[in-house]
């Protein structure tokens, strides 16, 4: 029996192909650069963290309209300043929703029909009526329409 043939040899423990070399060092590279939200756990910042422009721990109107004027401007891609229930989405906006929002009844929102839902749902989801919507408020059942429009 040849001895050489009983005796293990280490395998060695760096690559051995260019292409291995090429995603060990896209691998590091991945890890270097990855992106904050990866530093703090891995978590997107909230909903309503991203709304509270002043940080007070409330939305106020204001703030609620200039989110949905961000998600509007978003959605619409094709800068016609309207968007149809289809663009909106189905789980964003109910039928219902979007018949009391299209006041001019062409199947399509502008952005002050979609601000006047906005307010509405504001006002639906603000039972203590302080002009001010709460983190509390907001993630309550109440608050989930508005939810739906602003984010």
């Amino acid at each position: 029996m040849d001895q050489s043939a009983s005796v293990r040899r280490p395998k060695p423990t760096a690559p051995q192909s260019a292409f291995r070399r090429q995603l060990l060092l896209f691998g590091l590279a991945s890890f270097i650069a990855a992106p904050p939200a990866f530093a703090r756990g891995g978590r997107r910042a909230s909903p309503f963290s991203g709304i509270d422009r002043d940080n007070d721990s409330t939305i106020d109107l204001d703030e609620a309209k200039r989110a949905a004027a961000l998600l509007f401007d978003h959605l619409d891609r094709h800068h016609t300043g309207m968007l149809s229930h289809a663009q909106l989405g189905r789980r964003r906006v109910t039928a219902e929703e979007f018949a009391w929002a299209d006041r001019d009844h062409d199947g399509t929102l502008t952005k002050d029909e979609y601000f006047a839902l906005v307010e509405r749902q504001f006002r639906a989801a603000d039972p203590d009526n302080d002009g001010t919507v709460s983190r509390r408020e907001f993630y309550s059942r109440a608050g989930l329409p508005l939810r739906r429009l602003l984010y």
